[in-house]
């Protein structure tokens, strides 16, 4: 491969294989190595980036690379929210529900989430 992609815990690394990486930045928080990984299709590559902790609501993907706007931010919450509510109640649909007022945050939310 020509690409040079290498995944840590808390960076990313990106370049061409023999110069230096154009993307080298740390992460927006502590990812799985094993389960992060990177695709390159139709010339557009794709970093995936899995969190380590489940329920965590991160700045930016990549530190000092943009931050989530406030509005985004509630959507993702909600999103997490709804996500946790499914797994902890498998019987229940959650799809149409909605929040009064701003959404929690979700890895602390009645005692948090029970896994990482």
């Amino acid at each position: 491969d020509m690409i040079d992609c290498v995944i840590t815990p808390r960076r990313v690394r990106l370049g061409i294989r023999g110069t230096p990486p154009f993307l080298d930045e740390e992460t927006g928080g502590a990812v799985v190595k094993d389960e992060s990984y990177w695709t390159l299709s139709d010339g557009e590559i794709v970093v995936f980036l899995q969190k380590m902790r489940k329920g965590e609501t991160w700045e930016a993907a990549l530190r000092g690379r943009g931050e989530v706007d406030p509005i985004t931010k509630q959507e993702i919450q909600k999103e997490m929210m709804l996500e946790r509510f499914q797994e902890e109640n498998p019987g229940f649909d959650f799809r149409g529900a909605s929040f009064n007022g701003s959404v929690p945050d979700p890895r602390t939310f009645m005692d948090g989430v029970k896994y990482t």
